[in-house]
């Protein structure tokens, strides 16, 4: 079963909210799981420009302190990168958190940045063995709403609180924290997909499903990790569609009416321009 198998939680903290201009500021890869030990290492980078105000206040790592602290970003990021690339060489799956969406688009970009090659050129290998919890939890669980106009429904704190796991505010938006979560969550969708679907909870029996009495976890069980990834290409896709139509409907959009809008639906990378 895909969830009980060794895992690599990966998660960043960064400079601004666009994966193609941000800069890693803090990074966690833990190796967790499969009866193993867990191995924990994490980067504290230097990106060398000024962060955006609102980046700083989440993650709370000011310019002032990465300039003391901090590696420096081609050092750091080529450290990252061989790290990853020996997961995905081992055959690990990677986990996080909108990590095929926003982490490794980022890390790409930060590939070409600072080494000019790409994240699978480094790997010299695709990624075909990513878990992407928000990817799996917007299609095991859809059409969930807003916790609060500060709390969105598929972001970190609302998937582990949703699948039961305690949140610590104060620690969250930490790369280690929130990728140990993002494991957790993976966990726990990994379990109930793999649970007879009357023993479910009772959340899930209770799911509105545009599908009839259809249980959406069932798509997460009995499949390979590689199987799953390939899944989460069509669902990341859907998704990005569905999105697109909603912002280009200006009835359903409203005020976020966006009659041109495109949204790509690329998972796990997009393409990077002037990739190697």
């Amino acid at each position: 079963m895909w969830h009980r198998q060794r895992m690599a939680a990966l998660d960043f903290e960064c400079s601004d909210k666009v994966p193609e201009t941000a800069r890693i500021v803090s990074c966690a890869l833990i190796l967790l799981g499969g009866g193993l030990d867990t191995d924990t290492r994490t980067w504290l980078v230097n990106p060398g420009i000024a962060q955006e105000p609102g980046a700083i206040a989440v993650h709370k790592l000011t310019d002032e302190y990465l300039a003391e602290h901090g590696q420096p970003a081609a050092e750091a990021v080529g450290e990252i990168v061989k790290s990853v690339a020996e997961v995905v060489a081992s055959g690990t799956p990677l986990v996080g958190h909108n990590l095929g969406s926003f982490d490794l688009n980022l890390l790409n970009h930060e590939c070409m940045r600072h080494l000019g090659d790409t994240l699978e050129g480094i790997c010299r290998q695709p990624l075909t063995r990513v878990i992407d919890t928000m990817v799996l939890d917007k299609h095991a669980a859809p059409y969930r709403r807003r916790v609060s106009p500060t709390q969105g429904p598929y972001q970190m704190r609302t998937t582990a609180e949703t699948y039961g796991l305690p949140w610590n505010e104060d620690a969250a938006h930490g790369a280690e924290y929130d990728a140990l979560q993002s494991a957790r969550a993976a966990y726990k969708m990994g379990q109930i997909a793999h649970t007879p679907p009357e023993h479910r909870p009772d959340w899930v029996k209770g799911l509105r499903n545009r599908r009839g009495p259809y249980d959406r976890f069932d798509d997460l069980a009995g499949v390979t990790v590689e199987e799953l990834h390939q899944r989460q290409i069509k669902w990341a896709a859907d998704d990005a569609a569905s999105y697109q139509e909603w912002l280009r409907d200006p009835v359903k959009s409203g005020d976020k009416h966006k009659p041109d809008a495109v949204i790509d639906g690329s998972w796990p990378l997009r393409p990077v321009g002037g990739a190697a």
